[in-house]
């Protein structure tokens, strides 16, 4: 079942085309919906789909997408002003994907990327095994990279978090998946403490670049079209990743 998404996967970025999928993940607060607030409002002429995880305790502001609406294409479906459309999972992502893909294949929708974003307590590796365990999905979209925020102020204590036995520390998986680290509210610490920061998150993560912002405020070619997930990379460090079976075990007290 996951053959074809690895071979795919194997296939030169200059020959793929297909749909580019950013996964963002980040803790609550760490800046997502700002940032896809940008995307969603923002003139950079693409069309996008943003996949939003409706369980998380924020989402996508109801003013601003009552402001940027132009069209309610189906229930789960907006169209904002730029294009950009926005949808919520209300059921399984795989199903959220092939409608997205019979869409684009009838030729009412083109998009450039979709970028789903994820919970804040969830662990990056069920969203992004989607694409190589799914045969439709991995022909319609591919994983581009996997974009974790990260709230400067906060991350230590998250990382520090003291866990059941065999239970993950969720901000230490986010971290670990990234192909990008966007180093979000620098601007309420101090540079000793950035640095230090910087250091922990380069020794859970040595490869993913590190980029400082604050209010989110990154380019879009920060969070699209990067090229950054390598399945060989996560498999080194995570040989079940595409083993769908035996699922990840995660903090009970966790709801």
């Amino acid at each position: 079942k996951g053959v074809l998404g690895w071979r795919m996967a194997n296939v030169s970025a200059d020959e793929d085309t297909r749909v580019p999928v950013t996964v963002l993940t980040g803790f609550l607060g760490s800046g997502k919906t700002t940032l896809l607030n940008h995307i969603l409002t923002g003139t950079h002429g693409k069309k996008i789909a943003i996949i939003e995880n409706e369980f998380g305790a924020e989402s996508i502001d109801d003013a601003l997408l009552a402001a940027n609406t132009k069209l309610q294409v189906e229930e789960e479906i907006i169209e904002m002003m730029n294009g950009c459309i926005c949808c919520t999972v209300r059921q399984d992502l795989i199903v959220v994907l092939h409608k997205l893909a019979a869409r684009v294949k009838s030729g009412k929708l083109k998009l450039d990327a979709i970028i789903i974003e994820t919970t804040g307590l969830a662990d990056p590796a069920p969203v992004a095994q989607t694409f190589f365990v799914d045969v439709k999905v991995s022909k319609f979209a591919r994983l581009d990279g996997i974009v974790t925020l990260i709230d400067a102020k906060h991350i230590e204590q998250h990382l520090d978090e003291e866990k059941p036995e065999g239970a993950e520390n969720e901000a230490v998986e986010q971290v670990a998946f990234a192909d990008r680290l966007l180093l979000n509210k620098t601007d309420l610490v101090g540079e000793d403490d950035l640095k230090r920061v910087e250091t922990r998150l380069r020794a859970i993560n040595a490869l993913a670049p590190i980029e400082r912002c604050t209010r989110a405020a990154v380019t879009v070619e920060s969070v699209l079209g990067i090229h950054g997930f390598d399945l060989k990379r996560v498999l080194a460090f995570d040989p079940e990743f595409l083993n769908t079976d035996g699922e990840h075990e995660h903090d009970k007290s966790v709801t």
